[in-house]
């Protein structure tokens, strides 16, 4: 489990192969100086519920991962991860599992 560090220093726990998708995707986002929400959700072990938070090129961010491996891309994740964020609800980081549902929905 990596962590996505924001703004003030919260911390945020993400796995560190999503944390390296998400790294991606907001990277190409702060780049071309856009604003956007993040959001996940907290599974049942987590304590359940919902996390947003605004993205901003303003405000610093880290990404330290844990494990000493950089995880291998799945491009199919990045291209859901990425075409979410220009939705109204921002980028919603889904499992790699609910992203190749997604992709195969759409090509169906």
């Amino acid at each position: 489990m990596g962590y996505l560090v924001y703004g003030d220093g919260s911390e945020y726990e993400i796995d560190d192969r999503a944390l390296a998708h998400l790294k991606i995707v907001i990277g190409s986002k702060l780049r071309r100086q856009e604003g956007f929400f993040v959001s996940w959700e907290h599974t049942p072990e987590e304590g359940s519920g919902r996390v947003s938070v605004w993205v901003s090129p303003s405000i610093p961010i880290q990404f330290r991962f844990v494990g000493s491996k950089t995880p291998e891309l799945n491009r199919q994740w990045l291209e859901v991860l990425a075409d979410s964020s220009f939705g109204p609800r921002g980028l919603h980081l889904l499992s790699e599992a609910e992203a190749t549902n997604q992709a195969a929905a759409r090509k169906a």
